[in-house]
């Protein structure tokens, strides 16, 4: 990609304050909206090197120092930058805490639509060339964002790989996460180090042709890793550590670990549908000639049902895999933006 110069004088340190807001600041924008996306999206006239953009959800407490931090290495960074947060609904105090901090285009969802949701704001809001998705619950080295933005010079995506899991209830999430990374490799074809990070700096041209894909909750990020390596774009893993979160975990074992699921089966209709079902087909056809063999050999010549069943049951699957891929290749538009 091109080089990510500020374009602030020698003597004028980068702000977020240095390009005006299409939005002001604590504005309460419905994004489910045409109205609210189109509101959102007028901001893109300005730009800017980085827009961070920053979910909020109940994290009263180390707003301010998480915001700060991140602030203070853009600051002595050669990047302009803009801080965009989103108040996702908000009730422990975050809501009066946000307009306090100074240097921030605050957006306010009028309630709790999850974190995809914010992110998908944030970044249609955003007027950076490169957008930085992280939290702030003190859990990712925010002060090495510059690092990651320096770190896109000829690839499109780069993402934080975190060394360790400090999330909370880690016997549900880990092995969730494992074989949703798993797949997503098989799928795309690369080995993928982290594949839930928050912490990661993109394209925002590239990212808004995926944008409204995000799902609502937190495989936001999976979905995003994919729709940029299933498109043939560059993504590049910067090893990071990951600390224990500050506050309240917004993890549900039982909600996120069914979401996890869905995400499998929407990985696998999504992405390259026939390397799922053509597999699974040809073996259900191989063991169905097993099946048959057997019925010959056993009972005269004779069919069973159940083989029968298992006949038609890889036939259907390696249909079901054959109009996916159909409708993944149809629903592809006719032109992208070029990868870096």
């Amino acid at each position: 990609m091109d080089s990510l110069g500020a374009v602030t004088g020698p003597d004028q340190q980068p702000s977020s304050s240095s390009v005006p807001s299409a939005v002001p600041a604590g504005a309460a924008v419905d994004p489910s909206s045409e109205a609210g996306l189109a509101r959102l999206a007028s901001g893109a006239d300005s730009s800017c090197d980085v827009s961070v953009v920053l979910p909020v959800y109940n994290e009263r407490g180390h707003l301010r120092t998480e915001i700060d931090r991140v602030r203070a290495a853009l600051d002595a960074s050669a990047y302009t930058y803009e801080i965009i947060v989103i108040d996702d609904g908000s009730d422990d105090g975050s809501e009066v805490d946000l307009p306090l901090i100074e240097g921030i285009r605050l957006i306010r969802h009028s309630h709790n639509r999850g974190s995809g949701a914010a992110r998908r704001t944030g970044t249609t809001a955003a007027r950076g060339r490169v957008v930085v998705w992280t939290d702030v619950d003190m859990t990712y080295p925010n002060d090495r964002i510059p690092e990651l933005v320096d770190a896109m010079q000829g690839y499109d995506h780069v993402v934080g790989a975190r060394r360790t899991e400090e999330g909370t209830l880690r016997m549900f999430r880990v092995p969730a996460k494992w074989f949703i990374r798993k797949l997503a490799c098989y799928l795309s074809g690369t080995d993928i180090p982290d594949l839930n990070s928050g912490l990661r700096a993109f394209r925002r041209d590239v990212a808004m042709q995926y944008v409204h894909h995000l799902p609502k909750g937190f495989s936001c990020v999976t979905t995003l890793t994919m729709s940029f390596l299933s498109n043939g774009y560059s993504v590049r893993y910067v090893p990071i550590d990951y600390f224990p979160r500050a506050g309240r975990s917004k993890f549900h074992w039982w909600k996120d670990t069914r979401r996890y699921l869905l995400q499998v089966v929407r990985m696998s209709l999504s992405y390259e549908p026939l390397k799922i079902f053509l597999p699974f087909g040809v073996g259900l056809f191989g063991l169905g000639l097993v099946k048959l063999g057997y019925d010959w050999v056993d009972k005269d010549f004779r069919l069973a049902a159940n083989t029968l069943l298992i006949l038609l049951g890889s036939l259907q699957a390696i249909t079901v895999g054959l109009l996916a891929d159909l409708v993944v290749r149809s629903t592809k538009p006719a032109s992208q933006v070029p990868p870096a």
